[in-house]
C-alpha cells in the first residue's frame, strides 16, 4: 500500500477542491515530505494518475491576471471517496505496512466515526499479537537472542517492535474511548489545512512549473 495515494486523496478531500500546489503545501505543512514519499514530483504524478483513474475530477481554471498557464484544480469523485476510506481503514488495521502508511492513517483517523476507529485499532492489536505469536513459535524471548546465534537478534527486534506497536495502539484506543479529539459526526473537525494564500512555515521552496498542472 502506498501512503502517497491516501495523503493526496485526504488533502484534496479536506479542501473540497484543490490545485496541486495546495496539496503539496498541506503535505509539507504536515511534515509528510520528511516521513513519506510525498515529494513534489510524486504528488503531481499521483494527482494526474488518480484523475485518469476516475478518483479525482480535474477542472481547468483560467490563469491569473498576472498571466501564466491555466491551473488545474482537483475534486473528489464518489469513487475517490470510496478509495480514500478503503485506504484509510487498511492503514489502521495492517500491522505490516511502513510507518508512513500508519502515519497517514492517523492523520485522517478523525474522518471516521469514533466507534469504527476504535474497532479498527482493536483489529490492529489482534493482528500484531498474532504476528508476535508466530515469531515466538521459533524464538523464546526468555532464552535471549543468543540462543539462535546473531540471527536471534532479528526475532528479538520483531518481538520488541510488536510489543511497542501493540502498547502504543492500546494507548491510542484508551485516549479515544476517553473522548479525545473530534470525530466524524461529533462537531466541527480540526482544521489541518492551510487557507488559500496562508504562508506555510515548513515550505521547502517556491512553486515549480509543475504546480500549475
Amino acid at each position: 500500500m502506498s501512503a502517497i495515494r491516501l495523503l493526496v486523496l485526504g488533502a484534496v478531500r479536506q479542501h473540497g477542491r484543490a490545485h496541486g500546489y495546495q496539496v503539496r503545501n498541506d503535505l509539507e505543512y504536515w511534515g509528510a515530505h520528511e516521513w513519506s514519499s510525498a515529494k513534489p514530483g510524486s504528488i503531481y504524478h499521483a494527482l494526474k494518475q488518480m484523475a485518469k483513474q476516475g478518483l479525482l475530477l480535474a477542472h481547468e481554471v483560467a490563469p491569473s491576471t498576472a498571466g501564466g498557464p491555466p491551473r488545474t484544480e482537483y475534486e473528489m469523485t464518489d469513487r475517490g471517496d470510496q478509495e480514500f476510506f478503503t485506504l484509510l481503514r487498511a492503514s489502521l488495521t495492517s500491522y505490516d505496512q511502513g510507518v508512513d502508511v500508519l502515519s497517514a492513517g492517523i492523520g485522517f483517523i478523525v474522518d471516521l466515526e469514533r466507534g469504527e476507529a476504535v474497532a479498527l485499532l482493536r483489529e490492529r492489536v489482534a493482528a500484531i499479537e498474532a504476528w508476535r505469536a508466530s515469531v515466538t513459535e521459533h524464538y523464546t524471548p526468555a532464552e535471549g537472542p543468543e540462543s539462535l546465534g546473531h540471527i536471534g537478534e532479528i526475532m528479538n527486534m520483531w518481538v520488541h517492535s510488536a510489543d511497542a506497536g501493540a502498547a502504543w495502539t492500546r494507548g491510542l484506543i484508551a485516549r479515544l474511548e476517553a473522548g479525545a479529539y473530534t470525530f466524524a459526526g461529533e462537531g466541527d473537525p480540526f482544521v489541518g489545512v492551510l487557507a488559500e494564500g496562508q504562508e506555510n512555515p515548513y515550505a521547502t521552496g517556491a512553486p515549480d512549473p509543475g504546480d500549475t498542472h
